[in-house]
């Protein structure tokens, strides 16, 4: 207690400044018009700096809780999209399902309708996954087009997705043949443009002109007989001149690919089985 009362006895002439300071600030901001409303402008000023700092010092803490609202609110916007995706792109399938016409001479097929959801057609060997999977139905070795012509063949089947060997991969190799003619070749990409491939090993005796279509052969129970696949632009002969060689262009785009058929063959198994049966009658 000692040392406090020495405190105020050594400062006691700035406490006396201090104090009188104070009581002449009161009288000359009170009894004056001009000073008080000069005291009132300042102090405002004053207090609005005051408040502006603290709210900023406020909206700096609250920036995070802020975020992570937003974050929530952008979280359910996509759900929403992706649902409202969802709708849409089964109203396409019903409507493109609808509208689809079919062949009487296909009726031993069923088509399943899917989504491309990858695809690529600028690698060496371009590959397509649809939304549609084993529990869909699609199984291996199953053809699919588009509205316009062939797409591929699935080789990879999950749950709920599939993914497909491209026309335009090297690897794939298809039966086809002109339409109107019995010759048979084989279509294969070579790997130079996304619109078009070649139709090689024609028998030199086959007959065509640029324009002519070529279709599926239906030698397998891949493609039906008769699938659109493009149009000759030109043709060669190899050097032995025993086969030509068709550079076709595709009929599908590859660049916008949307809604597919994968083709389900109701007699692939029964002709399985008899081919089967026949090679080991024959000692194959």
């Amino acid at each position: 207690m000692s040392e406090l009362f020495k405190f105020i006895l050594k400062y006691s002439a700035w406490f006396l400044f201090v104090v009188y300071m104070v009581l002449s600030a009161m009288l000359l901001f009170s009894g004056n018009p001009f000073q008080h409303h000069v005291y009132l402008s300042s102090a405002n000023y004053v207090s609005s700096g005051v408040y502006r700092m603290s709210n900023n010092v406020g909206s700096y803490f609250s920036l995070r809780e802020i975020n992570e609202d937003l974050q929530r609110r952008n979280s359910d916007l996509e759900l929403e999209i992706y649902r409202l995706n969802d709708i849409i792109r089964g109203y396409q399938h019903q409507i493109y399902a609808d509208t689809m016409t079919v062949d009487p001479a296909l009726d031993r097929y069923d088509f399943i309708i899917a989504q491309v959801i990858n695809n690529s057609i600028n690698h060496s060997h371009n590959y397509i996954t649809i939304d549609k999977g084993e529990l869909d139905g699609v199984r291996p070795e199953m053809g699919v087009m588009d509205q316009n012509g062939i797409v591929g063949i699935v080789n990879v089947v999950g749950p709920h997705t599939a993914r497909l060997m491209s026309v335009l991969n090297p690897y794939q190799r298809l039966s086809c043949k002109v339409k109107g003619q019995q010759q048979v070749g084989s279509l294969v990409w070579d790997g130079k443009s996304p619109s078009e491939a070649l139709l090689e090993e024609l028998p030199k005796h086959a007959r065509f002109v640029k324009g002519d279509t070529i279709v599926t052969s239906g030698y397998s129970s891949v493609f039906p007989e008769g699938v659109p696949v493009g149009t000759v632009i030109g043709g060669s002969r190899d050097r032995e001149d025993n086969f030509f060689t068709l550079r076709v262009k595709l009929f599908t785009d590859f660049s916008t690919l949307s809604i597919v058929r994968v083709i389900d063959d109701k007699m692939k198994d029964e002709l399985s089985e008899v081919e089967r049966n026949l090679e080991i009658k024959e000692g194959y």
